[in-house]
């Protein structure tokens, strides 16, 4: 066996600087450093010098001091409840303040660290594979524990709540929200801090991430002793939301699509004259002339000013659509593509989008083309008194996913493509702080990890009007809260089909609608059918509306129900206030799992159809038609009040209840009331 001076010598070495503990073996160079208080920040890269990108993670607001001790068999650096290990091999360990380990890296090499023979399998865990000509296809692996539970990573359109043993792709689609950052039950939280194209699978033996292109790895992990203070790290390390305005706590009106002034106005109207609340209506897209103009089409949209008046003065704020795409027949196109705004293709020709026109996406990494961007939506929106956008298409979506062939300002998309949406949210973030503007509050289709800090709602994209469909959405909204993305929403009803006069659709909107009372933002759209006719051949004209998509649109018996929900959704304002106070102090989700707020309730790790809405309001949504009864678990410890009859239960037991068409099973803990 060799002794320790020639294990020196054969393996790497390591050294502290600063309050970093650095690990040195040939070409690659390894970093760990407190980033925030219980966790740290893992870089490994094999370039001359390390990428300073900081990607989704900002500066801690004070440098803490690690313990850090270097051995002759390794070096260990602490920070509060975390602990890494690293041995000669470069071989990274994770611990708790317990010494439970958390997270250990996969290596499997012919000999260990003091030469003895070990394995014939060879495999290293962080393993830099050079791209012909370019950087790195990196790929982590990390030791899998068969009986975790992993939460969070973004939206997948698929029903797992736990995805553990989950294949999950690291980019985003239209209803697939890539944001990396899991949840484990072992106590600790995990940011792939990498914006490229990639994969990682949750796999009973391996845990492996992998980054397609990449200059460097980055990553960081933090421990804690419940979700919540995994959470709250995480939103220190990343950003929280803002304050969410009042008038986005109640309800919104939208439907694909509103085609002119006259008919926005009509809907608006009649609300009020039924005495409905409702805080904002949206006019979604193609009311301009052609995508990149951004502007109102004068010809159905004759007078923005009066009706942005109008609509104030009965309480109502105006959203507005905005495309990232631009048509080469736009006023803006050819300005542009000569200033270098526009997104490039690195085969064939550049046309990212063919849908009402060839279109290219603005290149969101570009500070200058935000810049451009932003004057143009102010001059013709903002200016005008229009406080709120709908930024759609935030993936951005391409009529062909080939990732590798479309090239941003700050690199190849394969590279660095999942940080668009994130930068897409800034453009308009960054411009509505500079006029002064607080508590911003952007729609978006997309999102990354830090998204949250720029203001963004997150929904959940284009998804079927069906049940399964919303089925899906419960797993994919909990798992955005618990990846960082407080405000989220869905399409009330779904967003493609849905004849508002067929009985089994009526079933499922009512059924979405009260489950949309208890989300982040309850905002009713969709794409109905039958379809309506364009009303002309150019501009926005020539997009096609769906039919009828507002509250009294379903029938009587289903605007009955739909009017006892937004009569609940406005008296739960002063709650959901706190609930948004929450997540802009704190990162906390305002829709979370049950084991959120009953860590030490084991049977709360199970319950994936159940969810608590706060702290005080647990909410079982009805998602199979024709269901008229729910089981339900109750979480120890507590008394639990069901909102509609008013019967009380103790804690810790299974019940079940009715839950006819115009009920959900909602629950309110030890007394609270939401009126």
């Amino acid at each position: 066996m060799a002794n320790q001076e020639e294990v020196r010598d054969v393996y790497g070495y390591f050294e502290q600087k600063g309050n970093a503990l650095c690990y040195r073996y040939e070409a690659e160079r390894v970093r760990i450093e407190p980033w925030g208080a219980d966790s740290l920040r893992v870089r490994a890269w094999k370039t001359a010098e390390m990428d300073p990108a900081d990607w989704a993670l900002i500066k801690p607001e004070k440098e803490i001091t690690p313990e850090i001790e270097v051995r002759e068999d390794g070096a260990t650096i602490r920070n509060g409840k975390i602990r890494a290990e690293i041995n000669l091999i470069g071989k990274i360990a994770f611990y708790n303040q317990k010494g439970e380990l958390l997270l250990d890296e996969y290596v499997r090499n012919r000999k260990d660290m003091f030469g003895n023979t070990c394995s014939s399998l060879e495999v290293e865990a962080r393993e830099f594979k050079p791209i012909t000509g370019g950087d790195y296809r990196l790929t982590m692996r990390f030791v899998s524990t068969p009986e975790e539970k992993i939460y969070g990573m973004g939206q997948y359109q698929q029903a797992y709540l736990d995805v553990k043993g989950a294949d999950l792709e690291l980019a985003h689609r239209n209803s697939q929200a890539s944001v990396p950052f899991m949840l484990s039950s072992l106590g600790y939280g995990f940011l792939w801090n990498n914006p490229a194209v990639g994969r990682v699978n949750f796999g009973k033996n391996i845990t492996t991430w992998e980054a397609f292109s990449s200059k460097k790895l980055d990553y960081w992990i933090t421990a804690g002793d419940t979700p919540a203070e995994i959470e709250e790290a995480y939103a220190n390390a990343t950003g929280k939301v803002p304050m969410m305005p009042e008038y986005a706590m109640g309800f919104w009106q939208c439907k694909l699509r509103y085609q002119t002034q006259d008919e926005l106005l009509n809907v608006a109207r009649e609300y009020k004259k039924r005495g409905l609340p409702i805080s904002v209506i949206v006019i979604d897209y193609f009311h301009w002339p052609l995508q990149g103009d951004w502007k109102f089409d004068e010809k159905y949209w004759p007078d923005p000013d009066a009706m942005i008046q109008e609509l104030k003065e009965m309480g109502i704020e105006l959203m507005v659509s905005i495309w990232p795409t631009v048509d080469y027949r736009s006023e803006n196109f050819q300005e542009m593509k000569e200033k270098g705004y526009l997104i490039r293709t690195d085969r064939g020709f550049r046309i990212v989008m063919d849908f009402q026109g060839n279109t290219v996406h603005y290149d969101a990494t570009n500070p200058a083309a935000r810049e451009y961007v932003w004057q143009k939506a102010k001059k013709n929106y903002y200016d005008k008194g229009i406080k709120v956008f709908w930024l759609d298409e935030a993936e951005p979506e391409y009529s062909v996913y080939d990732f590798d062939n479309y090239r941003y300002h700050m690199g190849p998309n394969v590279q660095v493509g999942n940080i668009y949406p994130a930068l897409y949210a800034k453009t308009f973030f960054d411009g509505m702080k500079a006029e002064g503007q607080e508590n911003i509050i952007n729609l978006l289709r997309c999102a990354w990890a830090g998204s949250q800090k720029y203001g963004a709602l997150v929904w959940s994209g284009d998804i079927h009007s069906s049940f399964s469909s919303l089925r899906n959405q419960l797993a994919a909204g909990l798992n955005m809260g618990l990846a960082g993305i407080p405000w989220w929403t869905t399409d009330i009803g779904g967003f493609h089909g849905g004849d508002p006069k067929d009985p089994k659709f009526q079933e499922l909107l009512v059924r979405w609608f009260e489950y949309g009372t208890f989300c982040p933002v309850m905002r009713l759209h969709g794409y109905r059918e039958p379809l309506k006719e364009p009303m002309g051949k150019e501009g926005g004209a020539a997009c096609v509306s769906g039919a009828d998509n507002e509250v009294w649109s379903f029938g009587e018996e289903a605007y009955e129900i739909c009017k006892k929900y937004l009569a609940l959704r406005e008296s739960m304002k002063p709650y959901i206030t706190e609930l948004m106070e929450a997540a802009h102090e704190k990162g906390t989700p305002v829709m979370r799992p049950l084991f959120y707020d009953f860590p030490k309730d084991s049977k709360c790790w199970e319950i994936e159809d159940q969810y608590m809405f706060g702290p005080d309001v647990l909410v079982a949504p009805v998602t199979y038609a024709d269901m008229r009864k729910r089981t339900i678990y109750l979480p120890e410890g507590s008394q639990w009040t069901n909102f509609d009859t008013e019967e009380i239960y103790e804690g810790g037991q299974v019940i079940e209840v009715d839950a006819p068409l115009s009920q959900i099973p909602v629950f309110t803990r030890n007394g609270r009331k939401l009126k």
